[in-house]
């Protein structure tokens, strides 16, 4: 049985997560490689990642290089004297780190690759109309998300599943595979296999022009792109009402399918409802986000706020 020294790098919740079950299992953690500390909000305070957070409430020794290949933070790597070192929602690494570790780098990827290599996998499955996704620990290599696969845990994507919902299972189906990667390793039982070469899907990072909503695009496509992205990085389009224009994030939704006769992006009110016409049927809006307002529920704004009879999604 291996003794294991781990260093364990990661940023956001989905990261945190992970260190968690690692902590809580007794693996010896001997250092936290993070983002450095950043200006965040309209006050522009220094903002410390979750995963740093995290790390100095246990008491963890934490780097935050802004340099991955700087000769200083390499001299601290080494001296961690780390032989195994577990990736979660990082960045890119250079060989010099993923090689160090006498038992190797591995790294948790939320989609069952090798589809959906990139930033945003879970984002992107529910985008895609995907019904199942899951994760995947591998071995990294000199590619992003291509090394050879250690493990992997499927789970189905429900209909209506918005991916806020999805990230949490994900994180918690990723926690007990990293676990269970650990152990492998420990025990010296690991057995990988390559990546199957296929014509896969992509993840790439979104963008703010990814996430604005196609009104001419079909029903099902606006309706997985909004869930895809609810609650963040959130869908996004563009009111005319009135002749004025006004940006709009647009949360939780339903499907009606309908023939009709309105324009495309034609906005229909009632008292409690707010609906937008597509190729074949309607959109209708649950919550949403009018710029330098608050999220509300459509009912709530529908009492403060006059939509004009020419109103349209744009």
């Amino acid at each position: 049985m291996r003794d294991l020294r781990i260093v364990f790098m990661g940023t956001p919740d989905f990261a945190v997560a992970i260190l968690d079950a690692l902590i809580n299992s007794k693996f010896n953690i001997v250092g936290v490689i993070t983002a450095p500390d950043k200006p965040a909000g309209r006050g522009r305070k220094m903002h410390e990642s979750a995963v740093k957070k995290y790390a100095v409430e246990h008491h963890l020794k934490v780097l935050q290089p802004t340099n991955l290949k700087n000769e200083g933070f390499i001299k601290e790597l080494e001296n961690l004297n780390a032989n195994l070192q577990i990736i979660v929602a990082f960045r890119m690494l250079p060989k010099i780190v993923w090689q160090m570790p006498k038992y190797g780098t591995f790294n948790l990827h939320a989609s069952l690759l090798p589809e959906y290599r990139g930033a945003a996998p879970i984002n992107w499955a529910i985008i895609n109309g995907e019904t199942k996704t899951g994760v995947t620990t591998f071995f990294i290599d000199e590619k992003i998300d291509t090394g050879n696969i250690i493990l992997q845990e499927e789970i189905s994507i429900g209909e209506n599943e918005i991916v806020g919902e999805l990230h949490d299972k994900l994180m918690l189906l990723g926690s007990k595979l990293v676990i269970e990667t650990v152990q492998q390793i420990k025990l010296n039982t690991v057995k990988t296999f390559k990546q199957p070469e296929i014509e896969e899907k992509s993840a790439p990072k979104l963008f703010s022009e990814t996430c604005r909503i196609n009104w001419n695009d079909s029903l099902d496509n606006i309706y997985n792109l909004i869930r895809g992205l609810n609650p963040y990085p959130t869908a996004w389009t563009t009111l005319i009402n009135n002749n004025e224009e006004i940006k709009v994030k647009i949360y939780d939704v339903k499907k009606e399918f309908e023939e009709h006769q309105y324009k495309i992006g034609t906005l229909i009110t009632s008292k409690n409802e707010i609906k937008v016409a597509v190729k074949n049927g309607f959109l209708i809006i649950e919550s949403l986000q009018l710029s330098g307002k608050r999220k509300m529920d459509s009912k709530s704004l529908l009492n403060g706020f006059k939509f004009y009879e020419n109103a349209i999604m744009q």
